[in-house]
């Protein structure tokens, strides 16, 4: 009996989707460059259903046609150089699934490169986790629709599954899935410093212990917020140091890492021109955290400003940091979801805003529940410009704008750093606003580089000579 499908890479994350894989029923080949992860992945998890291969072509040989084989190896020349290993040994039909972190623009690069070959290559953002990977992640496949609809009841089987539906789709040529996957950690990014602002003006503002804001975030978590982050926050706030005996996030050093898809985002917003202000942000704000000896010393030397010692009403605040996160994030989910649109008309993509709303519901980093709003959203009008010009997002724009400005105020007063906080109320601020300086801006590139401008009186193009 040949194997239904590859996997190639038993890291972490490879050795749970091979799991995964197994558990939904599916007979599973295993390769790994270094036959001792191999070895290791067997003895852990010896079953009937998984043929481990020590040479690459037994590997291929062993599976059912058209080959499908699913990389989990590290995004970059690790992948092309696989592909490579990989192409002899494959036929016309055949299927290979790049499901690291990739820029989407070596997958665009792959999927010409292996089409001339009679190839396929799917592109698979996959999103969770280890945990998500073992338990069903989310996942955003990409390619040939033709070779998709091979491996869909594979990727459909091993994906979260919510209200019945897999969290995986169709969605679209190209590297488009890995794109997704991208922006979707950008989203991410955001979404984790806009929840570290508001620990910060609870903690460092209002004073609240470690006990109370873990049952903030847990209240929180069974509100509008519902979401993943919030409910891991929650917990992690009543984490103790086994080792210390003290509170786990005060013994974590205060600089954050990073794998760079949050760059690639920002970076991709500025190729294609649109405002991705607040995912930018949170970019930066890792950078800075990155400087902890700098930080450390200028606290010696920098002033602030004069703490306000103004009695806050603890349980006012509280409710004004939750509606000013929401705010935030409706900000960034605005910007993320332009993003994917103006990437689709750009890329000529034809991504669908509502599927990749309701991809995000389950398994991965971003699931919340206001995602079924997003969905629902675009699925009533395809062609919506932006999230905060629909009636609900609207509705909640307005009504939460003053918190996100009080606490922002608030919190710039008493000298604490509030980059996403900050950047959603200038998008906000700047997206409302029908007449901004901007006509200054090209007034001086003209009078300086004879740039021309556009004129608000009559069409066409236009140069003043301003000496």
């Amino acid at each position: 009996m040949k194997n239904t499908i590859g996997l190639f890479g038993l890291g972490v994350m490879g050795g749970n989707l091979a799991k995964n894989m197994v558990n939904k029923g599916e007979q599973v080949a295993v390769y790994n460059y270094t036959p001792d992860l191999t070895e290791k992945f067997i003895s852990e998890f010896p079953n009937e259903h998984v043929e481990a291969h020590y040479e690459l072509e037994n590997f291929v040989q062993s599976l059912e046609r058209p080959r499908k084989i699913f990389l989990m190896v590290t995004a970059g020349p690790v992948v092309d150089s696989v592909i490579q290993s990989l192409i002899p040994l494959l036929e016309k039909g055949d299927i290979i699934m790049d499901g690291g972190n990739s820029n989407f623009q070596d997958s665009n690069r792959r999927y010409h490169e292996l089409r001339n070959t009679g190839i396929h290559f799917i592109s698979v953002g996959v999103s969770g986790g280890e945990e998500g990977a073992l338990h069903g992640p989310a996942l955003m496949p990409s390619g040939d629709f033709e070779a998709y609809e091979q491996v869909a009841p594979i990727l459909e089987k091993i994906a979260a599954q919510v209200d019945g539906k897999p969290c995986c789709s169709y969605l679209g040529s190209e590297g488009s899935g890995h794109y997704v996957k991208m922006v979707h950690n950008g989203i991410e990014y955001a979404d984790m410093q806009l929840i570290t602002e508001a620990y910060v003006f609870l903690r460092e503002k209002l004073g609240l212990t470690l006990k109370e804001l873990s049952e903030v975030f847990k209240s929180w978590n069974e509100s509008e917020l519902k979401s993943y982050l919030i409910e891991i926050t929650g917990n992690i706030f009543d984490h103790v140091d086994p080792e210390t005996n003290l509170p786990t996030i005060d013994i974590i050093l205060d600089k954050a890492g990073q794998k760079g898809t949050g760059k690639w985002t920002s970076q991709n917003a500025l190729d294609i021109g649109v405002p991705s202000s607040i995912i930018t942000e949170s970019v930066f704000a890792r950078y800075l955290s990155a400087i902890k000896d700098e930080r450390v010393h200028a606290e010696t030397i920098l002033s602030g400003p004069q703490i306000n010692d103004e009695a806050l009403s603890k349980e006012e605040w509280i409710n004004l940091v939750k509606e000013a996160l929401f705010m935030g994030k409706i900000c960034t989910y605005a910007q993320g979801f332009y993003q994917y649109k103006q990437a689709s008309i750009q890329y000529g993509w034809s991504l669908h805003l509502d599927e990749i709303a309701l991809l995000f519901r389950g398994g991965c980093i971003i699931r919340a529940d206001f995602l079924n709003m997003i969905s629902d959203v675009f699925k009533e009008d395809p062609n919506l410009t932006n999230l905060l010009l629909a009636p609900y997002f609207q509705e909640k724009a307005t009504n939460y704008q003053s918190s996100l400005r009080k606490v922002t105020i608030k919190g710039m007063e008493n000298g604490l750093s509030l980059p996403c906080f900050c950047a959603a109320l200038s998008f906000y601020d700047g997206y409302r606003t029908a007449k901004s300086g901007a006509n200054l801006i090209q007034a001086q590139r003209d009078y300086f580089g004879a740039h021309t401008y556009e004129r608000v009186d009559k069409e066409g193009i236009f140069h003043t000579k301003w000496e």
